[in-house]
């Protein structure tokens, strides 16, 4: 009798055995996976008037940026959008939109053509940070980007509408905001000439 517990008993302490290995674990814990760089370029220059401006086309009397600070993607200090120098083209976007994945390269090739005479801008709206992320690798896109969790930027301009494009004068006034959808390069040439008085020449010669 004696013998067969003692035959019991070993099976159910290697149990026990493995399972107090099992919670608590031996050796060094796994490395933390370094967290990826951003694609896009940091909010330092967004402050300082880009090196042609080119003045507002008339003295006609606009509204400014709201009194509204967004922090950048990149980190650092929030950026209060009235300190913004325009000129400046914002795309407000979201990785969940298709019209913003369609129109994000233009916006790309479009701060390629700036040449310092105006800023491209992003604000990354409603998003999660690796959706974004992912997006701007994916596409290369390279100019300044701000975050709003929410939508308080759009809530300013009172507008609900996905992607939005604000277009701002070297004053720092809003020129014109455009909601029609996706845009392409030779549409946004047109905004930027009409309302911002800079020729861009874009890949068809417009």
């Amino acid at each position: 009798m004696n013998r067969r517990l003692s035959y019991l008993l070993v099976p159910l302490l290697a149990i026990a055995g493995c399972t107090a290995t099992a919670e608590q674990p031996t050796g060094p814990a796994p490395a933390a996976r370094p967290e990826r760089p951003s694609p896009f370029a940091d909010c330092a220059t967004l402050t300082a008037v880009p090196a042609s401006a080119v003045p507002a086309p008339d003295a006609s009397p606009r509204k400014p940026l709201p009194e509204l600070a967004l922090p950048c993607f990149t980190g650092g200090a929030p950026v209060a959008l009235r300190d913004i120098k325009g000129p400046a083209v914002i795309n407000v976007w979201a990785s969940w939109c298709p019209p913003c994945r369609k129109e994000l390269p233009a916006f790309q090739r479009l701060s390629e053509l700036a040449a310092g005479r105006f800023q491209v801008i992003g604000v990354n709206s409603g998003d999660s940070r690796d959706s974004a992320q992912s997006l701007g690798e994916d596409f290369g896109i390279r100019f300044p980007m701000l975050v709003d969790q929410g939508d308080a930027f759009e809530q300013a301009l009172e507008r609900k509408a996905f992607p939005l494009t604000v277009l701002v004068d070297a004053d720092g006034r809003i020129r014109h905001t455009d909601a029609t959808g996706a845009l392409d390069d030779a549409r946004l040439a047109d905004l930027v000439r009409e309302h911002l008085g800079v020729e861009v020449r874009t890949e068809q010669g417009s």
